[in-house]
């Protein structure tokens, strides 16, 4: 009688596997970290409304914290006029404030620029009006 070999399975996809997870956990470690760059998630007044003057109380608030002493916001008028705002830090430290006065009726535009906890400068423009 003749005995028969038996015949193992290899399985060549562990060795690759070992590798590929090699491979992701060194990236993982020498990856730096993610880019923080300031996003604007939600403003008052909302972009393209309409608001009531001649006061208009302003508030920027984005996804990471921001540096409110080196951050501005700008009230730009319809003919090109501007006048930087004080700006106040917010109650939360990703939140800007700041009021434009003696608004008249017409449009304008927000234009900030803030400062993120990761060193980045953002900026970017809300455009509203005032009602009549």
């Amino acid at each position: 009688m003749r005995k028969s070999k038996s015949i193992q399975p290899t399985n060549r996809a562990t060795p690759r596997l070992r590798h590929l997870f090699l491979a992701i956990l060194i990236l993982a470690c020498y990856s730096g970290p993610a880019a923080a760059h300031a996003v604007l998630v939600e403003s008052a007044p909302v972009p393209e409304s309409t608001s009531s003057g001649p006061n208009i109380a302003i508030r920027l608030r984005f996804n990471v914290r921001i540096d409110a002493d080196r951050s501005t916001i700008t009230i730009i008028s319809s003919d090109g006029s501007g006048r930087k705002l004080q700006t106040l830090k917010g109650p939360e430290p990703n939140t800007l404030t700041a009021t434009a006065t003696a608004l008249q009726a017409g449009g304008y535009r927000i234009r900030w620029q803030v400062l993120a906890s990761d060193g980045h400068l953002t900026s970017g423009e809300i455009h509203f009006s005032v009602g009549g």
